[in-house]
């Protein structure tokens, strides 16, 4: 059964949702799977803009076979080598002996280092700024180093003003019926998926997506159409100013993620008692997460999303409990920034994992700590619920402050 849809003029959508796989890049738990996104424009030239993962490759050539319906496929455009998108491009040119391979230099280097295939003949490179016409539509290519490989590259259909955007706009989690989304079905359904997409697979290279966000300004961007998760063809502009919002590593609300790690209860006692405070202050939306329990990649989302973070942790072993070393050292790899931070440390005779986190904080850019940092010993005394208070206030005041 083929399983396509028509989303613009000679447009289709062929990819298809593996709902089994249980970690991306094995590495990111997904919990309602991932889309694979590829398309097909059947113009006087056929072109594809990009394959699909293995996982569901048998589904990608069925459809691909069924809107081709015998034409030759004149054209592959290679916007990502990552093999999520591109595991399939080897099968697909032995398949079509006839297509030709659009890619930057770069890309072709890849190609080489997958893939033991002869390119010579069949690849066409394309640079900033260079054009594919295939009949009534022309692709413009713009490069987009870094987001998130070195290779990538985006392209814009001048006729029908779709943005086939690689891994930008992406998301993680399975397609449902309708292939596109909007601002109020993306908030409900999409938002936090999105937010974690963003910040573990492309957070780390916001300078990167800015400058890709400078070349799409010019564009009369009308759908978007990137390699995971919906496309968009309403509120484009919310989905542009999202993706600001995070690459400038400025937060989306101004609230407090309280991250803890704890041995035997008493820092989360500290930690579940300071979110109490927060509220009782009047801050909204204040949120608890173990580190030891809670997958990193859902942590760095509430980093990104968040204007203030406490960060609450025991001492291990004269220095920090490895889930909160574990987290601090992602957020560093990611180049978190701009944010404000409380800190609360545990340890029963030699209380050391507050110096710890601050020596991490300090490494990465514009990150403020905020006094009193809690020192507990042990268990919170009286002492304790003075000093969580005082931190309570401070960040509360802060909050006000911004």
């Amino acid at each position: 059964m083929n399983c396509t849809v028509n989303i613009a003029r000679d447009t289709y959508w062929l990819g298809a949702s593996d709902r089994r796989l249980a970690r991306f890049e094995n590495l990111f738990p997904l919990t309602r799977g991932v889309a694979y996104n590829s398309y097909l424009i059947l113009d006087e030239k056929t072109v594809l803009l990009d394959t699909a993962d293995y996982a569901v490759g048998r589904r990608f050539f069925e459809n691909l076979a069924g809107l081709l319906n015998g034409r030759p496929l004149d054209y592959v455009v290679v916007h990502h080598m990552e093999p999520d998108h591109a595991a399939t491009l080897s099968q697909l040119l032995d398949n079509h002996p006839e297509t030709i391979v659009v890619c930057n230099a770069k890309t072709l280097a890849m190609i080489g280092q997958f893939f033991a295939i002869d390119l010579n003949g069949r690849a066409q490179l394309v640079a900033e700024g260079g054009e594919l016409c295939t009949g009534a539509h022309t692709l413009r290519f713009m490069m987009a180093p870094m987001v998130h490989w070195p290779e990538v590259m985006v392209s814009y259909d001048t006729l029908t003003g779709a943005l086939f955007s690689a891994d930008a706009f992406g998301s993680f989690g399975a397609l449902e019926g309708d292939l596109f989304t909007n601002k109020a079905d993306f908030i409900q359904n999409w938002l936090p998926e999105s937010r974690r997409y963003y910040a573990n697979i492309v957070g780390k290279y916001g300078a990167p997506v800015q400058a890709l966000l400078k070349k799409a300004a010019g564009l009369d961007i009308r759908l978007v159409c990137p390699l995971h998760g919906p496309l968009w063809k309403q509120d484009i502009d919310y989905l542009v100013g999202l993706y600001d919002i995070w690459s400038r590593y400025e937060p989306e609300a101004r609230t407090v993620a309280v991250l803890y790690a704890s041995m035997y209860g008493h820092t989360e006692a500290a930690a579940v008692r300071l979110s109490e405070l927060l509220t009782e202050r009047g801050v909204a939306g204040v949120t608890v997460h173990d580190v030891s329990s809670e997958d990193t990649s859902w942590l760095i989302a509430e980093v990104w999303r968040c204007s203030h973070l406490v960060l609450a942790a025991p001492t291990y072993n004269g220095g920090l409990y490895p889930a909160m070393e574990n987290l601090l050292a992602d957020m560093k790899a990611l180049t978190a920034q701009n944010r404000t931070v409380g800190l609360v440390e545990n340890g029963s005779w030699a209380p050391a994992s507050g110096k710890a986190m601050r020596a991490a904080l300090d490494g990465m850019k514009n990150m403020t700590v905020l006094e009193p940092v809690v020192t507990i010993k042990s268990a919170a005394a009286a002492a304790q619920e003075q000093a969580l208070a005082q931190l309570a206030d401070v960040l509360a005041a802060d909050l006000a402050r911004n």
